[in-house]
């Protein structure tokens, strides 16, 4: 007997991609058989109780490894989206809390939307003993003395953790004197310069609480990453972390599309526009009853998304339909996010277009269709966004390429991206401008001495020895270290989000609000006057740079072009740390100093990315120290070396959970040092973070993708789908694509034979 197949709501429009070849990919991700295991019936009655009330009579099979690896030690759960991550470690804490009277727990998030929604879902186990509270910035300062007496579980966020809690820890000495469960949730989020303060910040906190003489279990949660043992003992600096991996809640049948927008202009390669492509996908299943999230980097790009949606819902004949549509980011009101969300997961709303404020683990139910509109940044975002789709066991799952280099190269590698595996997280605790800020920090929380050998590993003391040097801290006659001055206040001068000390502050000018920081040595190059300066998925535009006290005033900003900074970049290399011969050159990876001087700046339209002017800047010149891999040529020319230079940035981040922007490069015919043609890739951090680190372990792989970027972008002399760059200095000039092509192809070519020298440079 035939089985036929139910129709799905997305059936016609995917056939429609099929004719005009807009569809480059489907797939399915099959349905997944839950494991159920039986509650444990030794957890405390009083807890039984809290899980029947939230419907809770039995776990998956994860929920129960997750919570017989949690009393034996610290834990990391990583599996999918929606597969029920949070009660493997809410179970641990309810146990705890329930039996032992004076236990405390500490749950970290790294927005106040997500401990606004755990705290909800607290609340409703009901459980007599458990007294949740939020404590971030939004807590008045008049409840903040009653909440650490009466909280038993304390729900914030790593800034206040640093800022507010640490440095005042004596105000809560009931608290970490029972401290016995810290929970990190979203592990993944903490990556980059954010993850290597966060990682910092853990260690403080570990180090009051061997102060007060405890020391909690440290339970993590994360989404699937590459390294989830190594993120997890990067983040809290403790070792012999259990990995709970095998996911045993229920699959979903879901359909997955790749959706390439079509070409508009044959002579520039030109598509059309990304953000119109998904506005049409989620008309068409809106109009079906399938109910879809989608998912965009811009705010302004959700705005107008959204708009766009409703007005093509009326035009075509359903109004009502139109008003069932609605974005969502950060930004709105607590209030305005709260009801959106209700309106979500009641149904109310058929579709939302959000940023990545929803990708993470806010409940707003199962949908039927998540359209991610071009590459996230990470194979692990991609997956998070796509596993919101699965509402009564299937869903539709699409990504909307753009015309960035990654999003083209993945169109022409449909079934590598689809099986391509999720990236590492990156993180380093001991950057070395991060790691003294904190050491800073830890000495006005408490004098370091020997006992801290443990929580800051060898060699803190050099570095505390050196802001002796810098008359930052002072040594006493027992040996311990404190602050120089006893009124300082160190972790207000630390930003989580800045790797430098002094990072320029960006300003509203119109509310006068800080909207973030920019490290100083970047700054002239990122907020330079005239700058289009994207933040949180906001533009603005950068009204005047102050240097000299550290702060650049913004203006929202909605004109139709970009800009890009010329400037002269040097590099000295300061170190070698490692060196080895890969693919034929000479690669090394060590520390180096980068010199930028932005000379002017380039408006291009936003359409089509032609050059409006060229406008002189009189700024100073930067210099930062950080980390870098560089190789050696024998001559090519600049072009080339320019063109392969920007291919490989562009592909860094498959390899590291990154952003282009978060790394930086310079190729030259000739450096001093290395006495030829030189390739640098360095982290665009000061002090480093590791991205480069990943490059040079994995350089084979890196050059093997930039070259299949370029040499398969159908582009005749480079586009912004293979070497072009939108950060270049040099305003991509001069690249030579064939060049580049070549270049690397050889490189390969002598990793399939015996090679021992630099690689010359063939004949024509």
């Amino acid at each position: 007997m035939s089985v036929v197949r139910e129709q799905e709501p997305w059936d016609a429009l995917l056939a429609s991609g099929r004719v005009d070849d807009r569809l480059v990919r489907q797939a399915m991700e099959h349905a997944r058989h839950a494991t159920i295991v039986p509650i444990p019936p030794d957890l405390d009655p009083e807890v039984h109780k809290a899980l029947a009330r939230r419907g809770v009579d039995s776990l998956w099979g994860h929920q129960a490894d997750a919570l017989e690896a949690a009393f034996a030690g610290p834990t990391i759960v990583t599996t999918g989206t929606a597969s029920g991550k949070s009660l493997c470690f809410q179970l641990p804490t309810l146990q705890t809390i329930a039996t032992v009277p004076m236990a405390r727990a500490l749950y970290l998030y790294p927005s106040k939307a997500l401990a606004q929604d755990q705290a909800r879902a607290l609340h409703a186990f009901n459980l007599k003993r458990l007294q949740p509270a939020i404590y971030d910035g939004d807590t008045p300062r008049e409840h903040r003395a009653e909440l650490r007496r009466r909280a038993n579980l304390i729900l914030t966020n790593p800034d206040m953790l640093h800022l507010g809690i640490l440095p005042n820890h004596a105000q809560w000495e009931r608290f970490f004197s029972g401290l016995a469960v810290v929970v990190i949730d979203e592990a993944h989020v903490y990556r980059g310069v954010f993850g290597s303060h966060v990682a910092n910040v853990i260690r403080r906190l570990r180090r009051i609480c061997e102060f007060y003489g405890t020391a909690p279990r440290f339970l993590l949660a994360s989404a699937t990453v590459a390294n989830p043992g190594e993120l997890a003992e990067r983040l809290t600096g403790l070792d012999d972390i259990e990995v709970i991996s095998k996911d045993g809640s229920p699959g979903t049948n879901r359909s997955i599309a790749m959706w390439n927008p079509p070409i508009t202009d044959p002579e520039t390669a030109r598509r059309r526009s990304a953000l119109a492509e998904a506005a049409d996908l989620l008309v068409g299943l809106v109009i079906e009853g399938a109910r879809t999230i989608v998912f965009m980097k811009s705010r302004k790009g959700i705005e107008l998304m959204a708009k766009f949606a409703e007005l093509e819902l009326k035009k075509r004949g359903y109004p009502e339909l139109a008003e069932r549509i609605a974005p969502y980011r950060a930004g709105y009101t607590p209030a305005q996010r709260r009801e959106l969300e209700r309106r979500l997961a009641s149904g109310e709303l058929l579709g939302v277009v959000s940023t990545d404020a929803l990708e993470l683990g806010i409940d707003i139910g199962a949908l039927d269709a998540a359209i991610c509109v071009t590459f996230p940044g990470t194979v692990a975002s991609l997956k998070q966004m796509w596993g919101r789709a699965g509402r009564r066991g299937r869903g539709l799952a699409i990504y909307v390429a753009g015309e960035d280099a990654l999003d083209q190269f993945f169109c022409r590698h449909p079934d590598e991206f689809l099986e391509r595996p999720v990236e590492a997280a990156i993180l380093d605790p001991r950057n070395e401008q991060l790691f003294a800020a904190h050491l800073l920090c830890a000495a006005h929380e408490g004098a370091l001495s020997h006992e801290d050998d443990e929580i800051f590993g060898p060699g803190w003391r050099e570095v505390a020895d050196e802001l002796v040097g810098a008359g930052e801290l002072r040594v006493r006659p027992d040996g311990s270290y404190v602050l120089r001055r006893a009124d300082e206040y160190p972790a207000g001068a630390v930003s989580l989000r800045s790797a430098g000390l002094d990072a320029v502050s960006v300003i509203d000018g119109g509310t006068g609000e800080i909207i973030g920081t920019v490290d100083a040595g970047p700054a002239p190059s990122t907020v330079h006057q005239g700058a289009v300066y994207l933040h949180g998925g906001r533009t603005f535009e950068v009204a005047a740079l102050q240097l000299d006290d550290r702060r650049a005033f913004v203006r929202p900003f909605d004109g139709n072009w970009y800009t890009q900074p010329k400037r002269e970049t040097d590099t000295a290399i300061e170190e070698v740390l490692s060196t080895r011969t890969a693919l034929g050159v000479k690669l090394s990876f060590g520390k180096v100093v980068v010199s930028e001087q932005v000379l002017a700046y380039q408006r291009r339209r936003l359409n089509d990315h032609e050059a409006m002017d060229l406008i002189p800047l009189d700024l100073p010149q930067t210099s930062f120290s950080t980390q870098a891999l560089w190789y050696e040529l024998e001559d090519d020319e600049v072009g080339t070396l320019h063109a392969a230079e920007h291919a490989q940035i562009a592909v860094l981040p498959l390899l590291a959970m990154c952003d282009r922007w978060d790394i930086g490069g310079l190729s030259t015919n000739y450096h001093p040092q290395t006495g030829g043609p030189t390739i640098f890739i360095y982290d665009g951090h000061p002090g480093g973070i590791g991205i480069s680190r990943r490059g040079y372990e994995a350089f084979e792989r890196l050059v093997g993708d930039a070259y299949r970027l370029v040499s398969e972008c159908p582009c005749e002399s480079g586009c912004p789908s293979c070497v072009q760059s939108p950060k270049c200095g040099n305003l991509n000039e001069p690249l030579s694509k064939a060049g580049s092509a070549a270049l690397m192809q050889r490189m390969l070519g002598a990793a399939r034979g015996p090679s021992s020298q630099p690689l010359r440079r063939r004949p024509a």
